[in-house]
């Protein structure tokens, strides 16, 4: 109840602000993104490099060979279905909308300072340098290095199944009470407002597509359809739990991201994909240290804020309870093996996706497809659609896509409801309880309300894209702090081979078998 009532309180109230003062909430949003930006721009971008050498000295040194739960722990799940979790529960929903984006916005409008010429083979790999940087390693490191902390803190410490267990070393017993209740209020905070933008943009891309193909012009009354749509389907799933909808969700997107994927390869400029592709890798391994800690502090250009600093709040936004998610699937496996799924495969699928959508849709745009012109006209959401017209059958895969796009949102607000659900309750205790049905709809339809209002607030200042970008940065500043704390204290953790007795949590045991026994009743 220490999570659940503030939480609740907090976002209700910013839920009626949107809706009675929407110009202060927008005022809100842009001054603290700005502020964040503004001071603490350099420290997102180092600690985003951080936490990557953090996973990478985990993964490849001694502690690699530490199984979580100890030696008789068994896998809940198999490697393929842990790995779609991992992949559609991460980035899925941004790779969507973004792998045609991003690499054309790059290309054709890179940040002025830098004196690349737009549409040059430079800029080009200007753009796809920064676009693999912003969507492979670094983010799912920050995933990981909660992930691995939190999932070592409670099978192989003993401590409770919270994120402030990862500061267990700091904090102590405190973690059960204000101290504790305080950092993981944070971070569900920090949660909701990641996935209500992920909503919005996802709202904007399914609404883009659904006017392409049926004409309906998009609008207020067509993102509150959708949103509640989507609402309504995760609710669903996440009530079924884990093993059900969650496991089938994932299992089903990721197979249909492997055949889109192979559908542009072989149907698309094959060769200037994988020529493109290649010298595109080149460059992102050569440039990563320059690219990755661009900030412009002569030129002042507002880019690094509108681009690295936006995804690494929202990466960091949900990287505590994203985190929280991939521990609780991650039981039986070593560290090496954690880091395997939830860092360096679903990465290097991402890396594989952009060159090939980003490679594909590059040579279109060079040879007139008018993809970027469709893009300054209707507005980023509608990339994809302008770029799939270009294949056969575009009608059909349009639509496959919207149901993609769907999919993965569901997915994704499926596993985060999950957790925020078993955050806010007592079953928080236990990795292995699921959360009261009726907590999970609670969190449902709050985060898709935050969905709503961030857009309608808007009005007509920025497009909803720099929304949702705006309360991202809003989301992930907070947590910024806490994250570089947790990573060491983890690292702390693990390298000393931590492990306290569960008899020093009396109220933890006591709830953990009440919450047990109403789970089997």
């Amino acid at each position: 109840m220490s999570i659940f009532i503030p939480m609740s309180i907090f976002f209700i109230f910013a839920i009626v602000t949107g809706i009675v003062a929407p110009e202060a909430f927008y005022n809100a949003l842009n001054s603290t993104a700005g502020f964040a930006f503004e001071n603490f721009g350099w420290l997102f971008q180092l600690s985003s490099v951080l936490f990557f050498f953090m996973c990478v000295f985990l993964a490849f040194s001694k502690y690699g060979n530490i199984k979580l739960g100890g030696k008789d722990a068994e896998p809940e799940l198999s490697f393929w279905n842990w790995f779609a979790i991992s992949l559609c529960a991460g980035i899925a929903t941004g790779i969507l909308f973004w792998g045609v984006v991003e690499p054309l916005t790059h290309m054709y409008a890179p940040p002025e300072g830098l004196g690349l010429i737009p549409g040059s083979e430079s800029a080009a790999m200007f753009s796809m340098t920064q676009t693999f940087i912003h969507w492979t390693y670094l983010p799912y490191a920050m995933y990981a290095i909660c992930g691995v902390g939190i999932a070592y803190a409670v099978y192989n410490a003993k401590l409770p199944f919270q994120v402030s267990s990862m500061l267990y070393p700091v904090m102590g017993k405190r973690i059960q009470g204000w101290g504790g209740a305080l950092v993981d209020n944070i971070c569900l905070f920090a949660l909701a407002g990641g996935v209500a933008a992920v909503l919005g943009v996802g709202t904007m891309q399914i609404a883009s597509g659904l006017n392409i193909l049926t004409g309906i012009e998009p609008g207020k009354f067509i993102w509150i359809l959708i949103v509640t749509a989507i609402v309504l389907t995760y609710i669903i799933s996440s009530y079924t739990g884990l093993k059900r909808g969650i496991k089938w969700l994932s299992d089903k997107n990721a197979k249909i991201f492997f055949a889109m994927m192979i559908f542009i390869l072989l149907l698309g400029p094959t060769r200037f994909i994988l020529n493109f592709g290649t010298q595109s890798t080149g460059h992102f391994i050569q440039n990563f240290f320059e690219r990755t800690l661009y900030m412009s502090p002569i030129d002042g250009s507002p880019w690094p804020r509108w681009w690295p600093i936006y995804y690494w709040a929202i990466w960091i936004a949900y990287a505590p309870l994203s985190g929280m998610f991939f521990a609780r699937i991650s039981k039986g496996r070593t560290i090496k093996q954690f880091m395997l799924v939830n860092l360096f495969l679903p990465a290097t699928f991402g890396l594989i996706w952009f060159s090939v959508f980003g490679g594909a849709a590059v040579n279109l745009q060079m040879q007139g497809a008018g993809i970027f012109e469709a893009m300054q006209a209707g507005g980023n959401e509608v990339a994809v659609f302008a770029f799939l017209k270009n294949f056969p059958l575009s009608t059909l895969t349009s639509a496959i896509y919207i149901l993609v796009i769907y999919v993965s949102i569901v997915t994704l607000a499926d596993s985060m409801t999950s957790t925020i659900s078993s955050l806010s309750t007592s079953a928080y205790n236990n990795a292995d309880v699921e959360a009261p049905g009726q907590v999970k709809i609670f969190w449902g339809v709050i985060m898709s309300s935050l969905a709503i209002i961030n857009l309608l607030s808007a009005g007509g200042k920025i497009s909803g894209i720099d929304a949702t970008k705006q309360i991202s940065t809003v989301a992930g500043f907070p947590i910024l702090f806490l994250m570089i704390a947790m990573a060491f204290t983890s690292m702390y953790m693990i390298i000393k081979r931590e492990k306290y007795d569960v008899v020093s949590f009396p109220e933890t045991a006591k709830v953990d078998k009440e919450v047990m026994v109403k789970s089997k009743a």
